[in-house]
């Protein structure tokens, strides 16, 4: 089964990490590169970019030219439109965002709209007229706001309007990260930034999307990989096509993550392939001093 006819998109939180020449990319990848090349093996990419910055046109159209039809480049809404306050009043932002994507067409989607914690269930009204703003096009929301995990009325309303709206709630699991205890900077500074929420694996539309933020030591996850695994196989068996984004604190072995992830999906889903594996080129041999 080619990469293109996955029943499901999985991929990492960003494509241009150095370290990655050490595992997935050539070491001499050139940087303009990799993203080409991250294509030849995920399918799907998070748009953390986007959130901290808008891409110049000359980027977006450089995306456009390497990333392939079946790819899927799940942008963030910039951060001055979700955190900027008022939703309603970044809908024109929000619309000359999408007319700076649109060279991708279909490959970008969903858009990832990421709420801080401070928007609370009270302000759904925001959030409603802004997603009827945006009708027709593919969206996905991330809550952080502890009223949203409550089972209460916060947590029902959002469901409600999400799912008239075909929009789909994303879905965070940080429990691998903060079920570690550590001293690595790296940790500490993902446990500090991310967020500790209930898990909510929604499916509220034909594509879910999950978050999955891995401890350090790959096989410290591996009960909550078999977890995600199953409920994963149980969407593509309902004929749903999930989204599967998988972080280590510093991401330097997110992509293992993802092959691991993958690899045990393969034992669920039989005819599966797995995924591709670039060439790397000869190790080079680390010589010692004389």
């Amino acid at each position: 089964m080619n990469i293109a006819n996955f029943p499901y998109y999985i991929g990492c939180p960003s494509w241009s990490e150095n370290a990655w020449r050490q595992s997935l990319y050539p070491q001499d990848a050139r940087p303009n590169d990799l993203l080409a090349l991250y294509a030849q093996v995920f399918n799907a990419v998070e748009g953390n970019t986007t959130f901290y910055a808008r891409p110049k046109d000359i980027t977006v159209e450089r995306w456009a030219d390497v990333l392939p039809a079946h790819f899927r480049f799940t942008a963030k809404f910039p951060r001055d439109i979700s955190h900027g306050g008022d939703l309603r009043e970044h809908l024109s932002a929000a619309q000359d965002f999408l007319k700076l994507l649109a060279p991708l067409g279909d490959r970008i989607q969903p858009l990832w709209l990421q709420l801080p914690a401070t928007f609370t269930p009270h302000r759904l009204g925001e959030l409603a007229t802004f997603l009827d703003a945006l009708e027709g096009q593919a969206l996905a929301v991330e809550v952080r706001n502890m009223g949203f995990f409550d089972k209460g009325e916060g947590e029902r309303v959002l469901n409600r309007l999400l799912l008239e709206r075909g929009v789909e709630r994303i879905c965070l699991d940080s429990r691998p990260l903060f079920s570690c205890v550590s001293s690595d900077p790296a940790v500490l500074h993902a446990q500090s930034k991310k967020p500790k929420v209930p898990v909510r694996p929604a499916a509220l539309t034909r594509f879910p999307q999950v978050r999955f933020i891995g401890r350090p030591e790959l096989e410290a996850n591996q009960p909550f990989i078999e977890q995600w695994a199953l409920k994963v196989a149980g969407w593509i068996e309902e004929g749903r096509t999930p989204y599967v984004f998988l972080h280590t604190p510093d991401n330097i072995r997110a992509p293992d993550l993802a092959r691991r992830f993958h690899q045990h999906l393969m034992t669920l889903l039989p005819g599966l392939s797995d995924l591709p594996t670039l060439e790397r080129g000869p190790e080079v041999e680390q010589l010692g001093l004389l």
